[in-house]
């Protein structure tokens, strides 16, 4: 069973920068995305970042510029680096992989709290 554990969350003051971890275990996969999403306080969980088993990235328009994801060497480890952030940047933020086996399996995360004072 495959899972997902998120690190790095916190509080911050805006304008600050946050690197969020999310560490796959138990399973391999081939043919993947690796995505952030997250979820503010009376609202729906929105998509911020995803990356493929091909690197190709693709980021919500109000994070470009500012956020960065990128995956380790080993491929079971994806980073969300967060610059400058915003008040409305605040949120849990969930780690999800979909994997490819006979059809798209989602896993997800816990969620890690990231708060930006203003």
């Amino acid at each position: 069973q495959v899972q997902l554990v998120e690190s790095g969350g916190g509080l911050v003051q805006a304008g600050e920068s946050l690197r969020l971890s999310c560490a796959a275990s138990g399973g391999t996969f081939s043919t993947f995305v690796f995505g952030w999403y997250r979820q503010a306080p009376g609202k729906q969980r929105e998509l911020v970042a995803t990356i493929s088993s091909t690197e190709t990235t693709n980021y919500l328009d109000s994070v470009k510029g500012r956020f960065t994801i990128s995956s380790g060497d080993a491929k079971n480890t994806v980073y969300l680096q967060m610059n400058t952030l915003k008040p409305e940047d605040t949120a849990v933020y969930y780690c999800n992989l979909r994997v490819l086996r006979l059809r798209w399996i989602d896993y997800w995360g816990r969620g890690t709290q990231v708060t930006v004072s203003s």
